[in-house]
């Protein structure tokens, strides 16, 4: 399960949504299910990667985030911050949407399941009573999710137990970068919209989607352990070691990996190459599983004629 859930933290952006539990009737619970972080009373220096590709009149940085952190890591500092000083402009995996209501209206139409069937009904004896023994765990009603499709109950899932551990969707990368590009008046856009980044998880046959859902279920304990590693290794710059993390999760689920991964890095490496035609400098971050391992951006942009040379 830890493949999934290795691939989806580090690579997409919606994480933030999903702990806020993406539609206003599971907001309730949500809240009942997350813990507020206790103030951070010292900042941990952190050194994630930072990468630049320049040519004569254009600089793009390339940044690798983490979409949910604990409060108390300090990263925008140092290189990092200077290089978003420097930039004039912040690209993102996707614009942060304002708040819960607009996330819902592009949500419901994908996430609500329209066959008829509950999502309950949907699964085997053993995963329905391994499921509502996980919902009962966090504090939601056991049929919170009969109306949706199974990648929602499992990516809402997949983010909840973090926040009860001190996960903060207010501290991750995208939302502190955002509020700072803001206060600066530095324009923001998107590689993505939030609708194609949830369109990802929907395009999943419902026998894949069921099966992300039973995973996240049996190791929905781990989910926490997990990601602090994931978070060291990101904080340490340790792109060599996520890389082998996220390898794990690559031979496992090879066609996540490919629609999570792979295709987007190469999409995202032809935006970067066209942008590169126009002067600027440009601060570009996006999961941290991109800039890592095998078909990362940097691979991508290698085979476009572009070197992205490591900075931090």
């Amino acid at each position: 399960m830890k493949s999934w859930f290795k691939t989806f933290v580090a690579s997409c952006a919606v994480v933030p949504f999903a702990a806020c539990a993406l539609t206003p009737g599971n907001v309730a619970f949500a809240q009942e299910a997350a813990v507020a972080p206790a103030p951070a009373t010292a900042t941990v220096a952190a050194k994630p990667g930072l990468w630049a590709v320049k040519d004569a009149d254009t600089t793009i940085y390339l940044f690798g985030t983490v979409h949910v952190l604990k409060p108390g890591l300090g990263w925008f500092d140092g290189a990092v911050k200077q290089a978003f000083d420097k930039s004039d402009e912040l690209v993102l995996e996707m614009v942060l949407p304002e708040d819960q209501a607009e996330a819902a209206k592009v949500t419901m139409p994908l996430a609500m399941d329209q066959s008829g069937t509950t999502l309950s009904a949907k699964l085997d004896p053993d995963a329905l009573k391994a499921y509502q023994a996980a919902l009962t765990g966090l504090g939601v009603p056991v049929a919170a999710f009969d109306a949706f499709k199974p990648w929602f109950a499992a990516v809402t899932l997949s983010v909840l137990p973090l926040t009860k551990l001190g996960y903060d969707p207010t501290q991750g990368a995208e939302m502190q970068l955002t509020a700072a590009a803001k206060t600066a008046t530095k324009p923001i856009s998107g590689f993505e919209t939030l609708e194609e980044q949830l369109g990802f998880f929907d395009s999943i046959p419902e026998d894949g989607q069921i099966a992300f859902l039973n995973a996240t279920v049996k190791d929905i304990d781990k989910l926490a352990p997990t990601l602090d590693t994931m978070v060291g290794q990101w904080s340490k710059g340790d792109t060599d070691n996520l890389a082998a993390t996220m390898n794990e999760s690559m031979a496992a689920t090879p066609e996540l990996t490919k629609i999570l991964l792979w295709d987007r890095n190469a999409r995202w490496a032809d935006q970067i190459k066209a942008r590169m035609d126009k002067p600027g400098t440009v601060f570009v971050a996006v999961g941290a599983g991109h800039l890592a391992g095998q078909k990362s951006v940097q691979d991508y942009l290698k085979e476009r004629g572009l070197k992205a040379t490591r900075v931090q």
